[in-house]
Formats: C-alpha cells, sequence, structure tokens
C-alpha cells in the first residue's frame, strides 16, 4: 500500500539481499510493524517504519500491503503514511483474559499499599507473558513493562515462581526447552543452582529477582493457580535501591493479597 508522503519503492530491490522464505520471519516482521505503530499512535510513514525497524522499504512496503488487505493497518492521512487498523479492535476484545480481569483488583490493592508497580504474568510454553499491569502511582523511579511482552522465565522473579508451581514431571520435561541464557552478571545459568533456587521458592511461596534480568531492577512474585489449571504470578519489581528496605513489605503483602486472590479463584472453580 503506497503512500503520497513515500516515493516509488522500485529502486532498491536491486541491492537488497534475497530474504529467506520463511513464514516464522515474515510473522516476525509483520508482528514488528505492528508493535512500532503502536508506540506511534499518529502514523508513520514507510520510510520511518524502514529506519525504526532496519529493514527495506520494499520489505515494509509489502508488509504494509498484507496488513493493509486485513484492515489491520489504515492510511493516518492522506500524508502520514499508516497507523494501526479497525481489524485489531475485534482481536483485542476477543483476547480477553479472564485471570486479568479477576486479579485486577488484587494489584490495585498491592500497588496502593506500596506504592510500585504490579504485573500479572502468565505461563506461556517456556516463557512468560505479561498480560496486565498497575503502573506505581508514587515514585517518579519505577520499573514498568510493556503489556503483551514476554521474559524468560529463570532470570524473573514471576518466571520462578512458576517454575517452583509446576509438578515435578512437568518441570522435567520443560527442562529440555529452556536455555539458562546469562542477561546480567547475577542470571542463573546452572540448573543445579536453579533448583536450589526453586526449592527455596518452594518453601517460602515467594520468587525474587535480584537483578537477574535487567540490571538496576529487583523483584518479588508469587504463583497462583488459575482456574483451569495454568499457572500466573503477581509480581513487584522494583528499582534496586529501593529494594533492600522493601522487600520484606512486598513479600508480606504478596503472601496476603494472593492467598485472598487464589482462593477467589477456587471459588470460580467449584461455580463451574
Amino acid at each position: 500500500m503506497a503512500r503520497p508522503s513515500d516515493p516509488p519503492l522500485t529502486t532498491d530491490n536491486a541491492s537488497e539481499p534475497p530474504e529467506p522464505r520463511h513464514g516464522v520471519q515474515v510473522i516476525a516482521r509483520a508482528a514488528a510493524v505492528l508493535r512500532a505503530l503502536k508506540d506511534h499512535p499518529d502514523g508513520l510513514s514507510l520510510g520511518e517504519l524502514a529506519k525504526l525497524l532496519a529493514l527495506p522499504r520494499s520489505t515494509i512496503q509489502r508488509i504494509v500491503d498484507a496488513l493493509d488487505a486485513e484492515n489491520l493497518v489504515i492510511a493516518a492521512s492522506p500524508t502520514r503514511g499508516v497507523r494501526l487498523g479497525p481489524a485489531l479492535l475485534a482481536l483485542a476484545a476477543a483476547t480477553r483474559f479472564e485471570i486479568a480481569e479477576l486479579a485486577r483488583p488484587t494489584l490495585q490493592e498491592i500497588s496502593r499499599e506500596c506504592g510500585e508497580t504490579v504485573d500479572l504474568s502468565v505461563l506461556d510454553g517456556d516463557k512468560l507473558v505479561f498480560v496486565d499491569q498497575i503502573a506505581a502511582g508514587v515514585h517518579r523511579l519505577r520499573a514498568e513493562s510493556a503489556i503483551g511482552v514476554s521474559f524468560a522465565l529463570h532470570s524473573t522473579a514471576p518466571g520462578k515462581a512458576m517454575l517452583a508451581a509446576l509438578p515435578l514431571q512437568t518441570l522435567h520435561n520443560l527442562r529440555s526447552r529452556l536455555r539458562l541464557l546469562r542477561l546480567t552478571a547475577r542470571t542463573i545459568t546452572s540448573w543445579d543452582v536453579l533448583a536450589a533456587e526453586l526449592d527455596r521458592v518452594r518453601a517460602s511461596g515467594v520468587a525474587s529477582d535480584l537483578e537477574e534480568n535487567s540490571l538496576g531492577i529487583c523483584a518479588v512474585s508469587r504463583a497462583i493457580v488459575l482456574p483451569n489449571g495454568e499457572l500466573a504470578a503477581v509480581s513487584v519489581p522494583v528499582p534496586t535501591p529501593r529494594f533492600a528496605d522493601a522487600r520484606a513489605h512486598l513479600e508480606r503483602l504478596l503472601v496476603a493479597h494472593c492467598d485472598r486472590l487464589q482462593q477467589s479463584i477456587a471459588g470460580v472453580r467449584t461455580q463451574r
């Protein structure tokens, strides 16, 4: 879908390296375009998208043309490239996470009591995905991640909380799929060390991340079991300078509020 603000895209094909005909790569690039447009609601030109994503403009045009055909993007204006399209509204409406609706009052209460950001994540195979967040309303320096972003399990507090809550056989089966990549100097990269850490999580009921996923950020988390038996976790990320003094209080809040949330979830399961 060519846009008035973009020059004809017929001159860069000769220099463009051959693209692998791989469906996964195409989907990943289309998703990158949609995420870029999410961050720029007024729209981006093809040239701006190409620069932002470090892709040839002809590649961007093909992706945008395909997304436009499905109404996943539309013209932002006669001179302003493209923006997210109306078809995404139907997709978003269908992507309802019951646990996010059920847990939101709990996240809000924890955030009110501690003044920190509170996240809700779900287990997605060999990673976790954030599905809801209450941003800190007190501190100017705060830790936040976007809803829909995925993270590793071994290096995050919610990831370790959910790993510890898995049945041992399920955890054993998952082991072959998990790569214990080093993300910071503090990341656990040994299965023996991780296994000992998960034992500590099972004993205390709370997992921690001590700058293991990102320098400057620590976190605590507690897992919950969903009505369908799947796992989620509530977590509180905190900038490292505040974490030591706040940790004990945050852990008590997580245990108290998540236990009440778990009781509510059990009630939902009983009613079905």
